[in-house]
């Protein structure tokens, strides 16, 4: 359920990257720090099962940074008027 729900934010990211490349980094930002209060709050765990519960965010927050930065480039290499 969750690989779901980062596969559509992501999809929805480089949608709106491509069509408005600067909306899109307010967008980016929100979903930046709230799967970085996740990673914060995992992190905390103690010893190696902090590093472990991490690692799912920083992953998706990875993924999430890429799939925008991706649609801002496409736009960027598209023919213009």
């Amino acid at each position: 359920m969750t690989i779901i729900v980062i596969v559509a934010v992501c999809i929805v990211l480089a949608v709106l990257a491509f069509l408005l490349p600067r909306m899109s980094r307010h967008a980016q930002r929100g979903v930046d720090s709230t799967l970085g209060a996740g990673q914060n709050v995992a992190g905390k765990a103690p010893g190696k099962a902090g590093d472990l519960l991490e690692k799912p965010f920083e992953t998706s927050r990875k993924a999430a940074n890429k799939s925008a930065a991706k649609g801002r480039e496409g736009r960027a290499k598209a023919p213009g008027p």
